[in-house]
């Protein structure tokens, strides 16, 4: 079963490589814009039968991996 999990910074936290982007697009003619976040997202292929071990398993690999919970949240989906 696959999952989606996204990852992004916490409110407040600073996005260096979001300004990075935001100055980029303004210096390509997009005015206007207000603040630009980066987040990933990654995809995993999980050995799971249900969607709630599926989640269950996302969880744990974005605590144990995908995520610093101090600086970043996370959400788990099942992947159509």
């Amino acid at each position: 079963m696959k999952i989606r999990v996204f990852v992004s910074l916490k409110d407040g936290v600073l996005d260096p490589q979001g300004k990075a982007v935001g100055h980029a697009l303004e210096t390509l003619g997009f005015s206007g814009i207000g603040e630009v976040r980066v987040n990933r997202v990654v995809d995993v292929d999980v050995p799971a039968k249900t969607a709630a071990d599926a989640i269950a398993q996302g969880e744990a690999m974005a605590r144990a991996l995908l995520a610093n919970e101090v600086i970043e949240d996370f959400s788990i989906e099942v992947a159509e």
